[in-house]
């Protein structure tokens, strides 16, 4: 394992990157679609760190701020081979393999998860991978050391294998149309007022440190400010519905998100003959429920690597396959 080889998983969010030996682990939010700053990111981390071999993988090209995926696609790779050398630098594509020259580029759209899968197997045989980030949730069947997912987010959304929602950035009226309050259901506001961010901020499954993307009303990061936002979910303030109430919403929130999860799972683990997890990301709280509630084999990879590393994982993968 190497330093000086890492990974890179550029998203429309966020921006990872890991060395193959899992020293190196970073995060950056880089919101393609906000005057990002990605060229000159990837320049600083070129400079500071001076690689000797890149491995990347990307999901940003679905970012509204481009035509369609190809554009999004050719800016990241200008983004990248201008930032580092294009001789060090090579693309995994949907299939979890290096990409050749000749290659269809679109093969390179959302693949962040091929490279997951790839090693997932490689440790730890046949299983479901499945990773909840700060957006999506990839539910990944692997059979002899192969993925049988589709090969577009489009494919996978139809087959169960995508669900589209995270541990931060997901907008709650997007999970919940209805909450239970004393008073009875109460139909929720479809606005942006909170994310799945503050839910978790509040039930304490994640510290202000791990709240890495932007708030839904521009305020802080502490619990009071999760709280008003949550509570305007109901299009309500403070003074209309008590605290107590509020952290049942997010316990609603919780307990959706598993719901869902576990529903899909389900759904591949039939399809595929699995009831092993291989769990990883900041959302592994969710998968390890979801997979208590199916009664199936559940794996960390937090235990395995550590948490830092599942955090980032697509990144840790792409380097270590390169690294091989």
């Amino acid at each position: 394992m190497n330093s000086k080889i890492i990974g890179l998983d550029i998203g429309g969010a966020n921006t990872k990157l890991a060395s193959s030996d899992g020293k190196i682990i970073e995060l950056h939010y880089l919101p393609l679609w906000k005057n990002t700053r990605l060229p000159e990111v990837l320049k600083e981390i070129a400079q500071r760190m001076q690689p000797e071999k890149i491995a990347v993988v990307m999901t940003g090209e679905l970012a509204d701020c481009f035509e369609d995926k190809e554009q999004g696609i050719r800016f990241i790779k200008s983004c990248v081979d201008s930032a580092f050398e294009p001789s060090k630098v090579s693309y995994i594509n949907s299939m979890g393999r290096f990409q050749r020259e000749a290659g269809d580029i679109r093969e390179l759209a959302a693949a962040n998860w091929a490279a997951s899968a790839r090693l997932a197997g490689k440790e730890f045989g046949d299983c479901i991978f499945v990773d909840v980030g700060s957006t999506t949730s990839d539910i990944i069947p692997i059979l002899s050391g192969e993925h049988k997912a589709g090969l577009t987010d489009f494919d996978r959304l139809c087959r169960s294998e995508l669900v589209y929602a995270g541990t931060l950035r997901t907008n709650l009226a997007a999970l919940l149309g209805k909450v239970k309050l004393e008073r009875g259901l109460c139909r929720t506001a479809s606005e942006l007022f909170a994310t799945t961010a503050d839910a978790y901020l509040l039930l304490g499954k994640i510290d202000e440190s791990a709240y890495t993307c932007e708030t839904a009303d521009g305020a802080g990061r502490s619990k009071t400010d999760a709280i008003r936002r949550l509570a305007r979910l109901v299009c309500a303030d403070l003074s209309e519905i008590r605290e107590e109430e509020i952290y049942e919403i997010a316990g609603q929130v919780k307990e959706k998100q598993v719901s869902a999860l576990a529903e899909a799972i389900s759904e591949v683990a039939k399809r595929n003959g699995l009831k092993k997890i291989a769990a990883a990301g900041l959302g592994e709280f969710l998968i390890k429920e979801a997979a208590e509630r199916l009664g199936f084999e559940f794996i960390s990879v937090s235990g395995h690597w550590g948490e830092e590393i599942s955090k980032v994982f697509p990144a840790y993968a792409a380097a270590r396959l390169l690294d091989a």
